[in-house]
């Protein structure tokens, strides 16, 4: 099942821009990547009004952390959100923002998300679950985390997303510590995507190379997505044979 799953390498899952550069080359100028996340540029409103100063997001949006995300990754993410290759389909606002933004700055912007190293602080799922909502047991999503389900092809999270989701390298973004409502919403979206294109239905997401996420996510249940999620949520990113950042406290 691995095999199959690194058979689709050339064109994984998030591969994106500069995946072959060295990890520690950054792809833009992280000081004025600073400066437009902090403050914006002209009507580019800043990216921290969203998704805070320490990159954690802000609890009442729910948008998602993109602290210790890496910058190959949020780089493709923004590109495709400029050409409308993703859709926001949370805030409905990235998009707009995103084309007021050139290439270069786009690069900037991800240079500098990659350098926000906030210390984990925790998941919303005891916040979820304290309200009542149903949610995903952690200790189940660990196991379809770690090995997968081959039986229905779906492989092991970590093939591609590493230890606690800390990511593999430049190619796949960092995903444990995540929010726990995004990344179900993210799975659901994805799933979507595998029956209807996104120019069709807003909700679909499809913009995965090779089609890979939509792929596996087409084979998950509403279990497993909810498992899952709650897994990678209350999982610190550690940086087991991961080199990319430091471990968190």
């Amino acid at each position: 099942m691995q095999a199959w799953f690194y058979a689709m390498g050339a064109s994984a899952i998030f591969v994106s821009f500069g995946a072959s550069a060295e990890a520690s080359e950054p792809i833009g100028d992280e000081c004025n990547g600073r400066i437009i996340y902090q403050t914006g540029e002209g009507d580019t409103p800043a990216c921290a009004g969203c998704h805070a100063e320490d990159g954690l997001g802000t609890e009442d949006m729910g948008t998602p952390r993109l602290a210790y995300q890496v910058d190959t990754y949020v780089l493709k993410q923004l590109t495709d959100f400029a050409d409308d290759k993703r859709q926001d389909n949370t805030q409905y606002a990235m998009n707009n923002i995103v084309r007021s933004l050139s290439e270069q700055d786009r690069r900037d912007v991800a240079a500098y998300v990659h350098t926000l190293k906030t210390p984990f602080i925790g998941s919303d799922l005891s916040q979820l679950q304290a309200d009542g909502a149903t949610v995903g047991r952690p200790e189940y999503g660990k196991m379809l985390a770690e090995y997968g389900a081959p039986g229905r092809g779906i492989p092991a999270c970590q093939s591609c997303h590493d230890f606690h989701g800390s990511s593999a390298g430049r190619m796949y973004p960092s995903i444990g510590g995540q929010r726990y409502t995004y990344l179900k919403h993210e799975l659901e979206t994805f799933r979507l995507g595998a029956t209807t294109p996104s120019t069709q239905d807003a909700m679909a997401r499809d913009n995965d190379p090779a089609a890979q996420m939509r792929k596996i996510a087409a084979r998950m249940t509403d279990e497993d997505i909810d498992i899952v999620a709650a897994f990678l949520t209350v999982s610190r990113p550690l940086t087991i044979g991961n080199p990319r950042a430091p471990m968190r406290d």
